[in-house]
């Protein structure tokens, strides 16, 4: 069974989702939270559900490079398949990425190439969309590359923009798609169903 480390920064609503899902069906063994601070909901999550989980706090290393060093370490020991970025906000340095290609997957609220990239998180993402006047927003779960969300796109799902809508709103239903979407991906991931070839991704049900 394959073994995922899940990283989060905030409340951890998809990291649940995982969780949830797992219960349900078995399809990997969940190792480790990786909070970019204390204090966060995640971590609650992960303690009531005895889930190791370790705080990597920026200001506690000289530099970002440190800080992923011994993260890269910890998790080679506690011999990691896959990365679940669920909410991570921490920037990922190429040195990382490089040592776990094609092995970190990242969900982004929005419909990637859209709304994506540098400052685009949380409610700015949906703000960004009303803004626009775009009729239909949504969330892609993707592999990490060293483009922040610029790596190979393993699945998306769309919600309707609806007159009316605050960026709260509209979160809050891409949210409840985001937890659907999130567990199927990363069961797909870890049972061996999700192909590869460049940018170029296959999801064999």
């Amino acid at each position: 069974m394959k073994r995922i480390a899940v990283f989060a920064s905030g409340g951890g609503t998809d990291f649940q989702s995982v969780i949830d899902a797992n219960l349900k069906e078995n399809f990997c063994e969940i190792v480790l939270l990786v909070a970019s601070k204390k204090g966060i909901g995640a971590i609650d999550r992960a303690a009531r559900h005895g889930i190791p989980s370790r705080v990597f706090a920026k200001a506690d290393y000289p530099d970002l490079e440190a800080l992923y060093a011994e993260l890269n370490d910890l998790l080679v020991s506690l011999k990691v398949d896959y990365i679940v970025l669920a909410g991570w906000l921490k920037i990922i340095p190429e040195s990382f990425i490089r040592k776990f290609e094609d092995r970190i997957i990242n969900i982004h609220p929005s419909l990637i190439p859209a709304f994506c990239g540098g400052g685009y998180y949380g409610l700015k993402v949906h703000k960004a969309v009303l803004d626009y006047g775009a009729k239909v927003s949504g969330c892609t779960v993707h592999f990490v590359n060293e483009i922040p969300d610029g790596g190979a796109i393993i699945a998306q799902r769309a919600v309707e923009v609806k007159d009316g809508d605050t960026p709260e709103l509209l979160q809050s239903r891409i949210l409840d798609v985001e937890h659907q979407l999130l567990p199927y991906c990363v069961k797909m991931l870890c049972t061996g169903r999700v192909e590869k070839n460049g940018r170029s991704v296959t999801i064999k049900d």
